[in-house]
């Protein structure tokens, strides 16, 4: 399909039937009549508002998941889709029950592929942690039996599945997000012709459930994954996003909230014009900026990432700038601006200073982005800091372990003084066919604060040093705020500021 520019995932509306309607008649296209009527829905919105969640792609209905509360110990496992809802009264729904019953879910065709399935499998996990609900349920179709229901028993069927030996669209899907096989349900919801009226009761476990507590507090816990780039030479663009997709795709596997690209990792494409002075090459490397963007956009959305995009060079005007872009899962972007141009920046390649020093708002909280140099000024940190920054990405470019060395004691302070999490993402290797970008080194890392609540010696975690790798680490916000109003020292808090301060012009 063609690109997309937003996806936003909210409450599903009365005024959203039409939509619903046309996307589960596309998605059940072997199974006439499938779809929910206006007044299913209506009773839905009005007993459990927040059970029903849609996903929409610019503005138009993609998906929905739609669920009930139940008290599990009336039904047991062995029940049928008709007992479950009440038969379709939905007169089972309970506040005061301990499971959170899914009785729909589905993706119109068109939108399947890019991942909005799992967002909307995570939000009803996040629904059930805030609810403070046992586990979520559900009988899930088989949709493929049918081709096999002659050579095999739903039970071997669902082993083959279970060992990839057969792919089935939707219990493949649902074992990939941390659904367990209970049982097989007989006649479970008859007229499921391609399920050849079988399906498989599914359940994902609740591990912050707490028996008696009404609601748990929302998880603080954000996953971060670096990328450890090696520079080698591409042939053309399409051949260096095999590389990155390939990152984001691993990072996006291990669930992380961000993926952190390194500072100019797009450099190789410069090798097509070595014949040109340095200036001139990097201004035809800024060329693909543009495109680069949307492409990371793209891959934001389809794997449910948020990604930091690195940098990379940018024209306005006559001027070159530094230039990166906080790509958000849903779709939409910011860009930030290197303010510190290095010597050689400015003597090779004519490099102008940005302006932009800005927090950007996530569905993981305030973060901030400062391009390598950039880190090497407290005064840009802290600004950020003033505005609520949490986590502080650095995408970074060093040639020598000095450098290197700069970099990441600079960063170590930053986590320090500004009470944040610093992730910082360098590039490895060599690239001998690219002026003035002969050889790189790094070691990626996580630095925290330095408290009792951290490591001690405030790294999370590192990278191995000049290794093409990801990096994932687990940070937590909580710890944060913790330790700016009970910290051992708390360097935000402890300011003078009726001595100085740190004012943006």
């Amino acid at each position: 399909m063609e690109d997309i520019g937003k996806v936003e995932l909210r409450a599903l509306k009365s005024s959203d039937y039409q939509g619903l309607k046309d996307s589960m008649i596309a998605a059940y296209p072997n199974w006439p009549g499938a779809f929910w009527g206006e007044q299913h829905i209506e009773t839905l919105l009005r007993i459990f508002p927040k059970g029903q969640i849609a996903i929409f792609v610019d503005d138009e209905l993609a998906g929905c998941a739609l669920s009930l509360i139940v008290t599990y110990e009336h039904f047991g496992d062995s029940h049928t889709y008709q007992e479950i809802t009440g038969n379709y009264t939905f007169n089972t729904h309970t506040p005061k029950g301990d499971v959170l019953y899914g009785i729909d879910l589905f993706i119109k065709p068109e939108y399947r592929g890019l991942r909005l399935g799992r967002r909307l499998y995570d939000a009803r996990k996040s629904l059930c942690e805030d609810l403070n609900l046992k586990a979520i349920v559900f009988g899930g179709r088989i949709p493929k039996y049918h081709e096999y229901a002659k050579d095999l028993s739903p039970k071997e069927y669902i082993q083959k599945v279970k060992f990839k030996e057969i792919y089935d669209p939707t219990l493949t899907f649902q074992l990939s997000n941390d659904f367990h096989v209970k049982k097989v349900l007989v006649n479970y919801l008859p007229g499921d012709k391609e399920s050849k009226d079988y399906a498989v009761l599914l359940q994902w476990d609740n591990i912050y459930y707490e028996k008696g507590a009404r609601k748990l507090l929302d998880k603080s816990i954000v996953r971060l994954g670096l990328v450890q780039w090696q520079m080698r030479l591409y042939k053309d663009i399409d051949d260096l996003f095999e590389q990155v997709e390939f990152f984001v795709d691993a990072t996006s596997a291990y669930k992380s909230d961000f993926a952190l690209f390194p500072e100019f990792f797009n450099a190789p494409l410069m090798a097509a014009h070595n014949n040109l002075s340095e200036a001139a090459a990097i201004r035809k490397l800024a060329e693909h900026t543009d495109e680069i963007r949307d492409r990371f956009i793209q891959l934001a959305i389809s794997y449910n990432v948020n990604i930091i995009t690195g940098s990379m060079p940018s024209m306005r005007g006559d001027k070159l700038f530094n230039e990166g872009f906080v790509c958000r899962r849903n779709g939409t972007y910011d860009s930030y601006e290197k303010i510190h141009v290095t010597p050689d920046e400015a003597k090779f390649w004519g490099l102008t200073g940005g302006k932009k020093v800005e927090v950007f708002e996530t569905d993981c909280g305030p973060i901030g982005v400062l391009i390598c140099y950039d880190s090497e000024f407290p005064e840009l940190s802290r600004i950020l800091a003033a505005q609520g920054m949490k986590i502080l990405f650095v995408p970074f470019l060093t040639d020598t372990q000095n450098g290197y060395g700069r970099v990441r004691y600079c960063c170590r302070a930053r986590a320090i003084e500004n009470e944040c999490y610093v992730a910082i993402a360098g590039s490895v290797g060599n690239l001998p066919k690219v002026s003035n970008m002969d050889i790189q080194f790094a070691q990626s890392a996580v630095f925290t604060p330095s408290d009792f609540s951290f490591p001690t010696n405030g790294i999370k975690a590192e990278a191995t040093p000049n290794t093409e790798m990801i990096l994932v680490a687990d940070v937590d916000l909580d710890l944060l705020k913790e330790l700016h109003n009970f910290g051992s020292v708390r360097n935000l808090k402890d300011r003078r500021t009726d001595i100085y301060d740190v004012v943006k012009k």
